[in-house]
């Protein structure tokens, strides 16, 4: 996999809607091993399941209480 294709990856995570237009520095092609671009990736995805997990737990606490109502 190269840079850019993992730089890429980063912005879509980085995305809230998949329409914003998120920009990073091309220098950071230059700046960042491959390793630590991939790390950064793993780590964007890890943020992003935790979000879901917490999410999905707040929403179903929601229901429950709309739910005893």
């Amino acid at each position: 996999m190269e840079k850019k294709e993992i730089i890429e990856d980063i912005k879509s995570l980085i995305s809230t809607t998949g329409e914003d237009s998120i920009e990073i520095n091309p220098n950071y092609l230059e700046y960042f091993q491959l390793d630590e671009l991939i790390s950064i990736k793993e780590q964007l995805l890890l943020q992003k399941s935790k979000i879901k997990e917490t999410t999905s737990l707040f929403l179903d606490e929601i229901y429950e209480k709309t739910k005893e109502d």
